[in-house]
């Protein structure tokens, strides 16, 4: 199973460089988990640059994967993350459906690194 974090949903629907990186997991319906915390970021920093008829054009390419909720024992996994790991509110919600789902989360965003079940690829 894979996650796709954020930063690696931004990236992939810019077009940049890096978005080459994170096209294997995305195009991966089958094996892909959304989770509702990624949903929030991607469209709001979308509708920050945007209109709201292309976020949600890209919101919908984002439902093609499995999407599930931030319930009591995802976020209760999550606190334990963000102490022991020092990560901010999202990325330990992240983190913590990653593990939940024994997924790979696919990012580029720096607090991931060196955390275990993570393809993390720098900004180029």
């Amino acid at each position: 199973m894979n996650i796709v974090d954020s930063s690696a949903w931004l990236e992939y629907f810019s077009g940049t460089k890096n978005a080459k990186n994170f096209r294997k997991a995305i195009h991966n319906t089958k094996k892909l988990i959304v989770p509702t915390i990624v949903i929030f970021e991607v469209f709001k920093k979308i509708l920050e640059k945007t209109d709201r008829k292309t976020a949600i054009d890209k919101i919908g390419n984002m439902t093609q994967g499995k999407i599930v909720d931030i319930d009591t024992e995802t976020s209760l996994l999550a606190v334990n993350i963000s102490i022991r790991h020092r990560l901010p509110m999202a990325d330990s919600l992240i983190a913590a459906c990653g593990q939940k789902y024994n997924a790979t989360i696919w990012t580029q965003d720096s607090d991931f690194s060196g955390l275990p079940g993570i393809k993390y690829f720098p900004k180029s």
